[in-house]
């Protein structure tokens, strides 16, 4: 059996034992019972989220990749099968597999989701078609908006925007009149029509979603969408508003905050995109306030916000429009926050990307040449699989001589020069 193939409960096991700490020791560490680390070392209960194997990894002194397997040697130029998705997202019919029950699609989507974060886009391309048709058929409306948001996620890595609004919307008509899962399919609408470049209509889809789940803001733009207001109801005090139209600030469970933050962060990143940057400054402004509010908190809508993901979207917006100086003072020093390391692969790896390009604004070829070396190291799939990757790598490596690294990354893709 290869590394790949042994459960991931056995892996704990083997660095609990490696480091000489019984299943209670290991409990204690990582806050649990013993009950439940037995569990998850006989595979009875699914270690599918990023922030507990994260735990259980830097208790266990390993990086997160050991505790998932040895990872494959990542191929450059995107990896195949973006048509068998499509062909997977055109079928309206019913599929004829046999219905899974839901703890088994629950399962295949958690590893879905794990592949994406940490950059496996390869495993992550075998296995959707089949998700999606397994989630067609589920009764789950929660499970059916996070498959189409896994899909949507990666098409958008892999330059298919279009394809990837298609997911997206299909995560929206999935979600019904479930207002969370509705807001968290938006985060995938913003997403892809960002990508698309049409930020003024991902704009409108975020800040009209994120104003239906979060308190009324202090500054009255940011209820403001194409001139019209985004939603009503959500200038009305707290107490005269409807539990399915914006509960009061207080009762709002912490992973519903962490939606309305992200979406907030794309609609701020949006913003400047249409050229708004005073009204990206505010939203990042407001998505802080929200961030400060939450202190530690379930994911269950894989929203991954917090402090350092608004900070990383002042840097985005400060090198979007213009103020490269400023986006590279940010870098610098969100870089070096514990949360930062917390973050999934994938989520580094594509920041350290756009880090690169306001490098190069700035005319800073080693500043941007280290930023690729670190997605790369962090990430390989984000920097050998992107269109975007590729365009920044070509860019850096024009200069006599290259930098170190970027020459070995430029090979790696295909570039010459």
């Amino acid at each position: 059996m290869s590394s790949d193939d042994v459960p991931i409960g056995r892996r704990v096991a083997r660095w609990r034992v490696r480091r000489s700490m019984t299943q209670q020791m290991l409990a204690d560490r990582v806050r649990r019972s013993k009950s439940w680390v037995d569990k998850v070392e006989r595979g009875v209960r699914a270690l599918d989220r990023y922030s507990v194997i994260q735990e259980l990894a830097d208790v266990l002194r390993v990086d997160p990749e050991v505790l998932l397997g040895q990872p494959r040697s990542t191929p450059a130029g995107p990896p195949d099968g973006v048509d068998d998705i499509r062909a997977a997202l055109a079928r309206y019919d019913a599929p004829q597999a046999p219905q899974q029950t839901t703890d088994e699609l629950r399962r295949q989507v958690g590893y879905a989701w794990l592949s994406c974060q940490h950059a496996h886009y390869g495993q992550l391309m075998r296995v959707l078609p089949a998700l999606l048709d397994a989630a067609q058929a589920a009764r789950s409306a929660e499970l059916r908006v996070q498959a189409y948001r896994i899909t949507s996620s990666l098409l958008v890595k892999l330059g298919e925007a279009d394809l990837g609004w298609l997911a997206a919307d299909r995560a929206m008509s999935a979600a019904g009149d479930d207002r969370i899962l509705a807001a968290t399919a938006a985060i995938s609408v913003a997403q892809a029509l960002r990508a698309s470049n049409r930020d003024r209509l991902a704009l409108t889809a975020a800040l009209t979603a994120a104003n239906r789940i979060l308190p009324a803001p202090s500054h009255p733009a940011d209820h403001e969408v194409g001139g019209l207001r985004a939603d009503q109801t959500a200038r009305q005090p707290h107490d005269q508003r409807s539990e399915g139209e914006g509960a009061p600030a207080r009762q709002r469970p912490p992973g519903e905050w962490a939606v309305g933050g992200t979406l907030l962060v794309q609609a701020a990143l949006a913003a400047v995109g249409c050229g708004e940057h005073r009204r990206a400054d505010e939203l990042t402004d407001r998505a802080a306030g929200v961030a400060a509010s939450l202190r530690g908190y379930d994911d269950p809508q894989r929203a991954t916000f917090g402090p350092v993901a608004v900070e990383l979207a002042r840097v985005l917006v400060a090198a979007q429009r213009g103020d490269a100086a400023e986006a590279l003072r940010r870098h610098s020093t969100v870089v070096r926050r514990e949360g930062w390391r917390r973050l999934p692969a994938e989520y580094r790896g594509a920041y350290l990307v756009d880090a690169a390009r306001a490098y190069l604004q700035v005319g800073d070829l080693r500043g941007a040449a280290r930023a690729l070396v670190d997605a790369d190291s962090v990430a390989p799939a984000e920097v050998r699989c992107r269109r975007l990757a590729r365009t920044v790598i070509a860019d850096v490596a024009r200069a006599q001589p290259a930098p170190a690294g970027v020459a070995r990354l430029a090979t790696l893709v295909g570039l010459t020069r």
